[in-house]
Parts: C-alpha cells; sequence; structure tokens
C-alpha cells in the first residue's frame, strides 16, 4: 500500500522544491476521508510546491533568521505515527519534515498547508533560539540558587536540567499560538483554506490548559486560525 506513496515523496527527499506558487483562492477538492496513498503523495507534493515559497518570502520579509532556505523531508522509518517538526540541520538550514502517517492521515490539502505553514513559522519566528537561549537561563539561575543551597553536585545539575525544562517550556504555548497565526497567513497566501486546514486540531488529543503544558487547548487554536483569516480576508 505504501509504494506509490514513497516512490512519489522520493522528489521530496532528493531535495528542496521550489516551484511558483499557485494564484490564491485557487478551489480545493472536498475531502473528508483519509486518502489513498497516491492521492496523499500528490497532494503534498503539490503543497510542498505552493507553500514553501511562500514561506520562504516571508522568512525574508520577516526578517529574524538568515536562513530561509527550507527543506522539507520525509520520515519514512516504519511505524512513526503523525507527527511534523521543524528543526535546522549543522549548517543551520531550516528543516521541516513529516512522517508518512501525517501526510496518509491529512484528509485534504488544507491540513498539510496549514501544518506546513506552521512548522515553517516556528524557524520564521526564530522559536529555535528563542527556546535554547530561554532554556540557558533557567539552568543557570537554577543551577545558581542550588550552589547557593548547598547541594551537592549532582543535585545542581539536577536543578539545572529541572530549570532549563520549566523555562524552555514557559512559552511553548505563545510560540505554538504565534506558529498557528503566522501559518494560517502563509497556508493563506499560498492559496489554501486555513479554516479548514486547522480541522486536523479535531482529530488530536486535546492538550486542555495544563500547567507549563506544551500546547494551547484545540479550541483556542482554531479559534486564533479563524480569527486570522477574517482579518486577512478583512470581515
Amino acid at each position: 500500500m505504501r509504494l506509490p506513496l514513497l516512490a512519489a515523496l522520493m522528489l521530496v527527499l532528493a531535495g528542496c522544491v521550489a516551484t511558483t506558487p499557485a494564484p490564491p483562492n485557487l478551489p480545493q477538492p472536498a475531502v473528508d476521508a483519509v486518502q489513498p496513498p497516491r492521492t496523499a503523495a500528490e497532494n503534498f507534493l503539490t503543497v510542498v510546491a505552493r507553500v514553501e515559497p511562500v514561506a520562504e518570502s516571508y522568512c525574508r520579509s520577516v526578517g529574524v533568521v538568515r536562513n530561509c532556505d527550507f527543506r522539507i523531508v520525509v520520515d519514512d522509518r516504519p511505524g512513526q505515527p503523525p507527527n511534523a517538526f521543524q528543526t535546522l540541520d549543522r549548517m543551520g538550514r531550516p528543516v521541516v519534515g513529516f512522517t508518512l502517517a501525517l501526510i496518509a492521515d491529512a484528509r485534504n490539502p488544507d491540513e498539510l498547508a496549514f501544518v506546513l505553514g506552521h512548522e515553517a513559522a516556528h524557524h520564521i519566528a526564530g522559536h529555535i533560539p528563542k527556546r535554547n537561549d530561554q532554556a540557558l537561563s533557567g539552568a543557570l539561575l537554577a543551577g545558581a540558587l542550588a550552589q547557593a543551597s548547598g547541594l551537592s553536585p549532582e543535585e545542581v545539575r539536577a536543578a539545572q536540567d529541572m530549570g532549563a525544562q520549566v523555562a524552555a517550556r514557559s512559552y511553548s504555548k505563545e510560540f505554538e499560538l504565534e506558529a498557528d497565526q503566522l501559518g494560517a497567513e502563509i497556508a493563506l497566501a499560498a492559496g489554501y483554506d486555513p479554516i479548514r486546514g486547522s480541522g486536523f486540531f479535531d482529530r488530536l488529543p486535546d492538550p486542555g490548559d495544563r500547567f507549563l503544558g506544551s500546547h494551547p487547548p484545540n479550541a483556542q487554536r482554531k479559534a486564533l486560525v479563524a480569527a486570522t483569516v477574517r482579518r486577512l480576508r478583512g470581515y
């Protein structure tokens, strides 16, 4: 069942897809169920071709980070759950990754476009270096307090680890909401419907509003996407 999907995705794994995005407001097919492998692969390749240039343009215009040359990759290891992520390679190039399960699970191209825009937005807003700075500050503060309390070296290291984790999580929800908003803008500019795309939140476990949770409640995220689209469309 995966062979057609894997064959098509080799185009993405080979390098960045960079073509001119389609004009805004291009009608999208109504797909409300899990897509067959070939359809999922075709939708993914089309979404990457349209959204990536828009994301790179936004990245350059915002000017927070230097490298705006996104590389889109697919994690084709068997058994991986639906997931998407953003990271940096050894040269500092931004990487956005999708698992095969997420691509296959998408109900329509709008969901793929919104997820890609969201992950790209994490880089555009500089969330990785900001989170690293927060973690370092938290580790230093916790370590200093632990040393002042006369704790052992092992206890100081444990306090530093805890301080780093708490500090890194302090703004996680804020970062997610910022990425949702900017991701919606990117998806809309590429001709997709972010409100329809945010429907994938309905299939995610709701994190609620837990203290130091890493993600905001799903309803809050969907409301933010809808408000962003209304603002951009002027109504």
